[in-house]
């Protein structure tokens, strides 16, 4: 059995996610952070207790801790607002109560927690921005002695972001340009760090064919919720595809066999039109992990694996 802590902010790939994590049958989900990122944190923070209640199992021990981390640059409103969509689905909402626990830690205080009292190495999933790491680092820099390894969805080594603001190049993947100096100090840790940037989830686009797939299963509760939520998910920008950033991450923190990947030297910039940009600097870059193929087939029926092997609790 395998230690995990998980943090992520909140989108509608963020809480698919945590729902496959919590059926991994070699996972134990010590605690789930939520950061106010590219989901509101407090109708994401309720989701993801509401989720754990539902598909946790019985002797779930998982508890949640909301983030007071602020954005150095906000995603965008409209992006946002799936959270409270989700968080309103029937399914999640038939008891009216919430059993699993808010801590009262905020999320990077929760971090050092749990990765500190663990009696063996915790894997650290983040699908949102590093903030929170950044500043458990900044406070207790001995974690890293007992973080078996990072798995972070983040950054875009080819140049093509999905950032499109005033007055930046578009070099620049979100998570890492809504804090660009946590990812520079999470750069300087000794952590092992595997990177799934934009450029490594090309291979597992949502389609209407992956819709229909999760729909002819919704007699199964965990991809009714899949299907569901990512019913919220649509982009109406021309030439614009959604992928699996994060639920690519997360399975890959347990699954390595579903990519391969190669070490490459990165670096980041923390200032100007480029802020936020991860890019490969071969004489100064630190070495990270970077997922360059994705065996999609593997990938699709695996979320279809532990999703029908979910627990499910009414």
């Amino acid at each position: 059995m395998r230690n995990f802590y998980f943090n992520h902010d909140g989108n509608v790939d963020d809480l698919v996610s945590l729902l496959l994590l919590l059926p991994m049958p070699d996972v134990n989900l010590l605690g789930v952070g939520v950061t106010d990122a590219d989901g509101y944190v407090d109708p994401a923070t309720s989701a993801s207790r509401k989720i754990i209640d539902v598909f946790g199992g019985a002797d779930c021990q998982t508890t949640v801790a909301k983030s007071n981390s602020r954005a150095i640059h906000q995603f965008p409103k409209e992006w946002r607002l799936s959270a409270f969509s989700f968080d309103d689905f029937p399914i999640l909402n038939e008891k009216r109560t919430i059993n699993t626990p808010l801590m009262e830690k905020p999320a990077h205080l929760d971090m050092i927690d749990k990765i500190m009292q663990s009696a063996t190495k915790v894997t650290l999933v983040m699908t949102g921005p590093l903030t929170d790491l950044a500043r458990a680092l900044a406070i207790k820099p001995e974690i890293t002695a007992n973080i078996e390894r990072l798995y972070w969805m983040g950054g875009a080594l080819n140049g093509q972001g999905n950032v499109a603001e005033p007055q930046q190049d578009g070099t620049m993947e979100w998570n890492a340009y809504w804090d660009p100096e946590a990812v520079q100090t999470v750069w300087q840790s000794d952590l092992d760090i595997t990177l799934v940037a934009l450029d490594s989830t090309n291979q597992v686009p949502l389609t209407p064919e992956l819709r229909w797939r999760w729909a002819s299963q919704r007699q199964y509760p965990a991809l009714d919720l899949i299907g569901q939520g990512y019913s919220l998910v649509h982009s109406f920008e021309a030439n614009s595809t959604y992928y699996l950033w994060d639920v690519l991450t997360t399975l890959v923190s347990n699954y390595p066999e579903l990519v391969e990947s190669k070490l490459v030297k990165t670096a980041v910039l923390t200032q100007g039109p480029g802020a936020g940009r991860t890019y490969i600097d071969n004489e100064k870059g630190r070495v990270v992990d970077f997922v360059t193929q994705v065996n999609a087939d593997a990938f699709y029926d695996k979320i279809d694996e532990l999703a029908q092997s979910a627990p499910y609790q009414k």
